[in-house]
């Protein structure tokens, strides 16, 4: 589903990814880790066409991802919740699940009601105000959104961050939930290792900006986070 083929990708004067290969096969679900500042969150955007990579290749579905701008990703399938969440704080919940239509492939304009069963707080909140939500209930907003398009690929960077405890809990029963009862492809970022290993089924383990180790999820042993998660 998704092929990313030896990208480099740079800041300036810095080399922050260095020949990156990964492959998602559909309906599995990756987590890159890593120390911070390793280039998981850059190997994200390289994905959405928010940073350009200096070489290399980001196949999806067959289509040459180099060639689309990052405004018609989201059309080809690919949903996006960023770090940091990014939702609108002044706009009402309904606004902001709204703005995420627009990306929609069949125009349609109705939010679908699968999203309300999927985050029941968010149709009891509709007319709140973003910024209004707790921390938790913002990032269900920012993944709800995301999932208005119906897309074949969800990317997260850091979902659980700053999150109270049983909503990482209610997260993770989501991201499971659409893994592996529908299907959905997922590729997330993530620090925390029990959430990792609960949703994840394959990892990939970064470090300065290269891809050091991957495998099934239950082959991440205690060496592997040693040498490349402990701090």
């Amino acid at each position: 589903m998704l092929a990313i083929q030896g990208i480099n990708q740079y800041y300036g004067e810095s080399h922050t990814l260095w020949d990156i290969n990964l492959r998602l096969s559909p309906g599995t679900c990756t987590v890159v880790m890593g120390r911070n500042g390793v280039g998981k969150t850059s190997l994200l955007k390289a994905v959405m066409g928010l940073v350009p990579i200096q070489s290399g290749e980001i196949h999806f579905d067959g289509v040459d991802l180099s060639a689309k701008s990052a405004e018609l990703r989201p059309r080809l399938g690919i949903a996006y919740v960023p770090q940091g969440r990014e939702i609108f704080p002044q706009l009402s919940v309904a606004e902001n699940l709204r703005i995420g239509l627009g990306a929609r492939r069949d125009k349609k304009r109705d939010i679908p009601e699968r999203i309300h069963k999927l985050f029941p707080i968010l149709k009891q909140m509709a007319h709140r105000r973003g910024g209004d939500l707790s921390g938790g209930q913002q990032q269900q907003l920012a993944i709800a959104r995301a999932l208005v398009l119906e897309p074949k690929l969800l990317i997260l960077d850091e979902p659980t961050e700053g999150i109270q405890p049983n909503i990482v809990h209610e997260i993770g029963d989501i991201i499971l939930r659409l893994n592996r009862d529908e299907g959905l492809t997922v590729l997330l970022v993530e620090q925390k290792l029990p959430f990792a290993r609960r949703v994840g089924q394959r990892f990939c383990l970064m470090e300065k900006g290269r891809k050091v180790a991957e495998g099934n999820i239950a082959q991440l042993n205690d060496e592997l986070i040693r040498k490349h998660l402990a701090v």
